[in-house]
């Protein structure tokens, strides 16, 4: 199954420089997902010799992943680690691998959005933008290293922080038998993430209404009345189920979708 059970410095570092390419090839179905993948090949390739088996982990590293760039080598880190646990123990459970990314994924990246972008990004084009409007050179290089070299280093030191946790960590449970009850709390804490996500950025409006003048009702209010988001929530289990279980291609579900909506937009069924 394996070729070298333990990772080096080597792979850890490969998986570092990969992680600067996590945005070059998003994407809106998986998002960062292949960028992922190309990180993790370093890892796989060094563990596992069996072709069969690189399939295997490169498909467990091209589900949906979207986090902030600078600390998705914390999760690549840990990843790294729960891989080469899977390398070593033939009981490891590989769903576990997937259920910490994604609920990891949302909390980091609510953390580094503020910090990278909200909060450092902001304080290096201040200082760099205050020395450019005088005409000095030193504006846009302050703004470089005063973005970077925390960014960066965060990113360095979150790369092998993660593999030590992982390795630390995963050791632990296993002794104390409790990597089922971690992937169970993981999955329940991801599904919360995706149905956060779902409420956010799923919006399905009914202004068709009921009634006139103030005692006027809108479709959209009564679902609403039922459970807040419902009909987004009903939505979005529908296309799982469509993509998962009868297994129809993300474009025609895309265009499925655009042509409901234009139907239901102009008979007045749906709206923005």
């Amino acid at each position: 199954m394996t070729t070298s059970n333990k990772l080096t410095k080597k792979e850890l570092n490969q998986v570092f420089w990969r992680s600067f390419g996590m945005e070059w090839d998003w994407n809106y179905e998986r998002q960062m997902n292949m960028a992922y993948c190309y990180c993790m090949l370093p890892v796989i390739k060094k563990l596992y010799s069996n072709k069969e088996d690189q399939i295997a982990a490169m498909q467990r590293h091209l589900e949906f992943f979207n986090t902030t760039p600078q600390l998705s080598t914390l999760i690549l880190g840990i990843s790294a680690a729960m891989e080469e646990s899977n390398a070593n123990d033939p009981n490891f459970d590989t769903e576990s691998i997937n259920s910490v990314k994604v609920s990891l994924m949302g909390p980091l990246a609510g953390i580094g959005d503020s910090f990278i972008w909200g909060t450092l990004r902001i304080i290096a084009t201040g200082v760099g933008l205050s020395l450019a409007n005088q005409g000095n050179i030193l504006g846009p290089i302050l703004f470089l290293l005063i973005f970077n070299i925390p960014a960066q280093g965060l990113r360095y030191y979150l790369m092998n922080a993660g593999y030590k946790l992982g390795s630390g960590f995963l050791a632990k449970i296993q002794e104390n038998g409790l990597m089922s009850k971690l992937t169970y709390a993981a999955s329940v804490l991801g599904l919360m993430v995706v149905g956060g996500m779902t409420a956010e950025n799923v919006s399905i409006q009914f202004p068709l209404a009921f009634g006139s003048g103030d005692e006027a009702t809108t479709l959209n209010d009564v679902f609403n009345n039922i459970m807040p988001g419902l009909m987004p929530l009903l939505f979005t289990l529908l296309v799982y189920y469509l993509l998962k279980k009868k297994n129809i291609k993300t474009t025609t579900l895309l265009l499925l979708c655009v042509a409901i909506g234009l139907i239901g937009s102009f008979f007045g069924i749906l709206g923005c």
